[in-house]
């Protein structure tokens, strides 16, 4: 918590490989109040038992599919994968422009090829690219400064 970071081991991520997780300030907030409510000690786990007292307390949730269920029906997301977040990470980096390669670092990916089955692209993704395309037309439908006129190939 005071570095603001989230070690993952080697051996505990999909790839195999650990990393250190930079924690947003929101995230960051979360994480430390929910051990400032709940167990008052930082837990080296991301899934801890949440009893205040008893040999559980604090200690991993091994298997975290009954409480991942049980906590996605509770927020109104039943379903929820977890990898549906990782898709979401994927897709909310590539719209803020994080470059590719620190945004697979970031999400664990070994290879582009994969990463981009995670970069999907909604409807609503089209629309915002054409709205902004649309930018390089003046509002009365000329031409911008910045876009010059398409040479008309004769031989057609």
């Amino acid at each position: 918590m005071e570095h603001g970071t989230i070690r993952l081991e080697p051996g505990t991520t999909k790839n195999k490989e650990g990393r250190v997780v930079y924690m947003t300030p929101s995230l960051r907030e979360m994480i430390g109040a929910q051990l400032e409510r709940d167990l008052k000690r930082v837990i080296p786990y991301v899934f801890p038992h949440r009893a205040l007292r008893g040999a559980r307390a604090g200690t991993r949730i091994a298997e975290f599919r009954k409480v991942w269920r049980s906590a996605t029906r509770r927020a109104g997301l039943p379903g929820l994968l977890v990898h549906d977040l990782r898709r979401s990470a994927v897709r909310n980096m590539e719209r803020k422009g994080i470059a590719r390669s620190v945004a697979m670092k970031l999400t664990g990916h070994k290879t582009e090829s994969v990463y981009r089955r995670y970069a999907i692209v909604s409807d609503a993704d089209l629309q915002a690219a054409t709205s902004r395309l649309s930018g390089s037309t003046a509002a009365n439908g000329t031409l911008s400064r910045h876009t010059r006129p398409l040479k008309r190939n004769r031989g057609l």
